[in-house]
């Protein structure tokens, strides 16, 4: 159960702002919006085909980008 503290004198905007926070970082707050309608398994699978493949391309970028700083500090 997630609890947030107000101390005296705070602002109940920061506390809001603390709770959501810790909602998006526990990843409670994308399970109640991915769970706000109903989704065909069908679509689901896509759903998580076309994610993996966002990953993956993320990923191979990120190689390329360590793999390019690699070899200008080797070249220096």
């Amino acid at each position: 159960m997630l609890t947030v503290r107000v101390r005296p004198n705070e602002p109940v905007e920061r506390a809001m702002s603390k709770l959501k926070n810790m909602l998006v970082k526990e990843g409670t707050l994308n399970t109640i919006k991915d769970k706000r309608y109903y989704k065909k398994p069908s679509l689901k699978r896509k759903l998580k085909r076309e994610a993996a493949a966002r990953q993956r391309v993320k990923d191979f970028h990120k190689e390329i980008r360590a793999a390019q700083r690699e070899e200008e500090s080797f070249l220096q």
